[in-house]
């Protein structure tokens, strides 16, 4: 995770004429009066400073090793920009997965995020104040479940039994029911075990699972290492993308946001046309090869656009889902998580 600095508040120590009668009677005549004068202006102007420091409002951004918000991070000079006008700039931290942004909304140390479609059905069961802004289009093939290339399992029967590795919470979770259900299995048919995507990956290679269900760009980078897919989304989920933002930041500072917006959609756009310059990008600054990240990039659709009630209603059923294989500890209502009258991410 990217560290970050908070701002350090420095105050001005001015010295004045002493208090002392003694050096009253000496030293405050009519220099002394345009010292006392001087230093007051310094002063204020000192505090004025402070107070312009104090103002700065840091936008947090919260990404993943894939999409416009990783780009952002690195074309990020019309962002900066644009933030300086309104006295507030941006960091930028970064997860393996959805569900610990999300914890880190709740905590305050995030405040925009970017995330798959089921870790804010986690995240709204465990109360973490955020609300939905946007959404990416569909990307049912940018995820899957996959087998070792000599694996015997051709099925998605054969799971039955088998350890199937995924990270608890992320979009692949759904998947893994779903891709189960079409074959007539159930998540008690299998031993589920759950890992972050490198442990996933290592134990996949050494042998200690039968079947990983896996994301873009590590999901490419495990194509290219010779991994089979099994089934990917396709028919089965959406595999969207989710803007999250914290509620309170999203109620605060809306200006800010729909500048970070503006940003997304304008790089999205760019990205569209410059898919194999975004690979280069992407793969520079995340240790994963270029190879993955043109293959992931050719697996979505680039448009940022508005929460609508059709993708609630698929957000309620994941939910619904969770809640009634009690994989997530109470019913909840998707549309509590919108904050009414703000059209944040979506097409203006």
């Amino acid at each position: 995770m990217i560290r970050y600095i908070s701002f350090t508040k420095v105050r001005s120590a001015l010295l004045g004429c002493a208090a002392l009668s003694s050096l009253l009677l000496l030293g405050c005549g009519r220099d002394g009066g345009e010292a006392g004068a001087t230093g007051e202006k310094a002063a204020n102007a000192g505090q004025a400073a402070e107070d312009t420091r104090a103002a700065v409002v840091v936008v947090r951004l919260g990404y993943q090793k894939i999409g416009t918000p990783f780009l952002l991070k690195e074309r990020a000079e019309a962002l900066t920009k644009a933030l300086e006008v309104r006295n507030a700039r941006a960091e930028w931290v970064e997860f393996q997965a959805g569900p610990p942004l999300l914890e880190a909304m709740r905590a305050g140390a995030v405040d925009v995020g970017h995330v798959g479609e089921t870790p804010p059905v986690f995240a709204q069961a465990g109360g973490v104040p955020f609300v939905y802004a946007a959404t990416d289009a569909p990307a049912p093939r940018a995820e899957a479940i996959v087998v070792k290339e000599d694996s015997p399992i051709r099925t998605l029967a054969a799971l039955k039994g088998k350890r199937v590795a995924l990270n608890r919470g992320s979009n692949v979770h759904y998947l893994l029911v779903r891709a189960l259900e079409s074959a007539g299995l159930t998540l008690d048919d299998i031993q589920v075990v759950f890992l972050a995507p490198a442990d996933a990956r290592t134990a996949f290679e050494g042998g200690n699972v039968d079947a990983w269900v896996i994301w873009d760009p590590f999901l490419a980078a495990a194509e290219l290492a010779r991994a089979r897919v099994l089934q990917d989304g396709e028919g089965l989920v959406d595999n969207r993308l989710f803007y999250v933002v914290r509620r309170e930041f999203a109620e605060e500072q809306p200006a800010i946001l729909q500048i970070v917006f503006d940003e997304y959609r304008a790089l999205s756009a760019w990205e569209d046309g410059h898919r194999e310059e975004a690979s280069q990008l992407l793969a520079r600054s995340s240790g994963i090869a270029y190879e993955a990240f043109l293959r992931s990039e050719h697996r979505r659709a680039f448009q940022i656009l508005p929460i609508t009630p059709e993708i609630v209603q698929r957000q309620q059923a994941i939910a619904d889902t969770f809640h009634k294989l009690a994989i997530i500890p109470r019913d909840i209502r998707v549309e509590e998580a919108l904050l009414p009258g703000a059209a944040i991410g979506g097409a203006r």
